[in-house]
C-alpha cells in the first residue's frame, strides 16, 4: 500500500513539472503570469476568493459554476492600519487586497450598496498605505492580481460599433462614463501608486508587471471611456519610465497597434492618448537617431495621416513627427515627402490640417532640405491656394504670415514663384472670397518688392500660356463645328 501511493506520489510530480516547463516566448505572450492561475482569473469576481480545493483540482471534466454572490462576513469592516500593530499590518494589507478582488454589478446602484462602500474606503485605504508603507514581495504579487481582476475585463462595444459608422466625431457621440468608474478610478490610483513608489523595487515588480501585464494595459486604450484612457495612459508612461527593460516591448506593442489601426481595422480610440505617450517618448530620443525610429517615422506615423479620424488625433501626432525634425532636421524631406503622397483629395478639412502641419515642418527646415523638396511641394500649395474651398485657400497663403518660410522661398524664388503665379492671378481675378483675394494680392507684392524683373518674367510667360490656350480652345471649336456641319450633310 506505501509503495503505491509513493509511485501515484511520483507520478503527480512528474506531471506538474511537464506542465512547468514551457518556452520563456509562451510564458511572455501567450500564457498569463505565474501570479494569475488561469486566463478565467482576469474576469472572475468571487471565485478568486476561494481557494480551488484538492478534489476539484482532480475532477477531469469541471462542472460549471454559477457566480457565487460574496459572503457577508467577507465584507466586515477590517480595521484600519492606524489601529493595526506594525507587525499585524501585512496581514491586514493582504486581507483588504483579498477583499477588493470582489466586483460587483453597477447596473443597479441600490444593489450591495454597503459593500460597494466598503470596497471603495478599503481602496482608499490601500492607496495610503502604498504612499507611506512598504509591502511584502508576497503581497505585491496579490496586489497585482487585485488589479488585474478589476480592470483587466471585457470592454463594452465600441462607440464605432454600436453606431455601425466608421467615424464618429467626438461633438457628435454621447460621451460613456462606465458606471463602475467610482471603483476603477482608486484601483488605477493603487496600481499608479504601486509603480512609482521608491520602495517598489523593480526588480521584484516586473515578475508581476511583466509583458502580459503591459499587452493587457494597452488593451485598455480602446475603452469608450475617455476618463479610463487618461489614466491608463498615466499608468503606460510611469511603467515606460520606471521599467527600463520593458521599454522595448511597449514600443512595439504600441507599434503594432497603429500598424492594425493604419492597415487593416482603421478602428482604435485611443490613438490621441497613445501618440501622446509617443510624443515624450521621441522627445527623448538621443541624436543621431537610430534607424528603426526612422522606419517608425516612415512606416507609422506618415501613414496615420491617411486615416478619416484624423482629426481627432492630429495635434498629439503633428506633435511626434515635428520632434523627428528637431532631432534631426535631415528627415525635413522624408516627412514633406510623406505628408505628399497621403495629401487628401476630397477633404478640406483634413487638407488645413495637412497645410497647418506643413508650416511647423518648414519653421525648422533648413535650405538644403527645403530644396530637395520644394518643387513637388509648392505644386500642391499652388493647387491648394487655388482651391475653391476659402479654409485650405486662405490656410496656403498663410505660409507666407511666416517670417522663416519666406526667407526660404525668398531665397528660391527663380523656382517656386513660376508654380504658384498662375494660383495667384487666378485669385485675384476670379476667386469669390474677399479674404483669399486680399491674401493673393499681398503675396504677389510681396514678390514684386523681392525681384521686380522675375515677377514681369513670370506675367508674360503667364499670358503667352493663355494666349496659347485661347488658340487651341479656338482651333477645338472649329474642329468641332465642322465635325457638326459634315455630320449634318450627311
Amino acid at each position: 500500500m506505501h509503495t503505491y501511493i509513493r509511485r501515484a506520489e511520483m507520478f503527480h510530480k512528474i506531471i506538474k513539472r511537464s506542465h512547468r516547463k514551457a518556452a520563456k516566448s509562451d510564458v511572455d505572450f501567450a500564457f498569463p503570469p505565474p501570479w494569475i492561475s488561469s486566463a478565467a482569473d482576469l474576469v472572475v469576481c468571487h471565485a478568486s476568493l476561494r481557494p480551488q480545493t484538492p478534489a476539484a483540482a482532480k475532477a477531469e471534466q469541471p462542472q460549471p459554476q454559477p457566480q457565487p454572490q460574496p459572503p457577508l462576513d467577507v465584507f466586515e469592516n477590517l480595521p484600519t492600519f492606524r489601529d493595526a500593530a506594525a507587525v499585524d499590518r501585512q496581514d491586514l494589507f493582504l486581507r483588504k487586497v483579498k477583499l477588493c478582488c470582489v466586483q460587483f454589478d453597477f447596473s443597479d446602484t441600490s444593489k450591495m450598496a454597503k459593500e460597494k462602500d466598503i470596497k471603495q474606503q478599503t481602496l482608499i485605504e490601500l492607496m495610503e498605505f502604498l504612499q507611506y508603507g512598504k509591502i511584502t514581495e508576497a503581497n505585491q504579487g496579490e496586489l497585482v492580481k487585485m488589479i488585474s481582476t478589476n480592470i483587466f475585463r471585457e470592454l463594452p462595444p465600441a462607440s464605432y460599433e454600436s453606431t455601425c459608422s466608421e467615424i464618429v466625431e467626438p461633438d457628435e457621440e454621447n460621451p460613456y462614463f462606465d458606471p463602475a468608474w467610482q471603483h476603477l478610478h482608486l484601483v488605477y490610483e493603487v496600481l499608479l501608486r504601486y509603480v512609482v513608489s521608491p520602495d517598489t523595487d523593480t526588480k521584484t515588480a516586473k515578475r508581476y508587471i511583466d509583458h502580459f501585464f503591459v499587452m493587457k494595459l494597452l488593451d485598455l486604450f480602446d475603452s469608450n471611456d475617455q476618463r479610463e484612457r487618461e489614466c491608463v495612459k498615466t499608468a503606460l508612461h510611469r511603467i515606460y519610465g520606471k521599467f527600463m527593460v520593458h521599454r522595448p516591448f511597449i514600443r512595439k506593442a504600441i507599434n503594432n497597434i497603429f500598424y492594425r489601426f493604419v492597415y487593416e481595422t482603421g478602428r482604435q480610440n485611443g490613438i490621441a492618448e497613445l501618440l501622446e505617450i509617443l510624443g515624450s517618448i521621441i522627445s527623448g530620443f538621443a541624436s543621431p537617431i537610430k534607424e528603426e525610429h526612422k522606419v517608425f517615422l516612415a512606416r507609422v506615423l506618415i501613414p496615420l495621416h491617411k486615416a478619416k479620424a484624423l482629426a481627432t488625433y492630429h495635434s498629439q501626432l503633428s506633435y511626434c513627427v515635428t520632434q523627428f525634425v528637431e532631432k534631426d532636421y535631415r528627415l525635413a524631406d522624408t516627412i514633406v515627402m510623406g505628408l505628399l503622397k497621403c495629401w487628401p483629395v476630397t477633404n478640406s478639412q483634413k487638407e488645413v490640417l495637412f497645410l497647418g502641419e506643413l508650416e511647423e515642418v518648414l519653421e525648422m527646415t533648413n535650405i538644403m532640405e527645403f530644396q530637395r523638396c520644394m518643387v513637388p511641394l509648392f505644386r500642391q500649395v499652388a493647387r491648394s491656394m487655388k482651391s475653391s474651398h476659402f479654409q485650405v485657400a486662405e490656410r496656403a497663403l498663410f505660409l507666407w504670415n511666416n517670417e522663416h518660410i519666406v526667407e526660404l522661398i525668398a531665397q528660391n524664388r527663380s523656382v517656386i514663384l513660376p508654380i504658384i503665379f498662375e494660383a495667384l492671378q487666378k485669385n485675384t481675378q476670379y476667386h469669390w472670397n474677399q479674404a483669399v483675394h486680399g491674401l493673393s494680392l499681398n503675396v504677389r507684392k510681396t514678390f514684386m518688392e523681392l525681384d521686380g524683373d522675375l515677377f514681369e518674367e513670370c506675367r508674360k510667360q503667364y499670358k503667352e500660356r493663355k494666349g496659347k490656350c485661347k488658340e487651341l480652345e479656338e482651333q477645338r471649336e472649329l474642329t468641332w463645328q465642322r465635325l457638326a456641319a459634315a455630320a449634318a450633310a450627311e
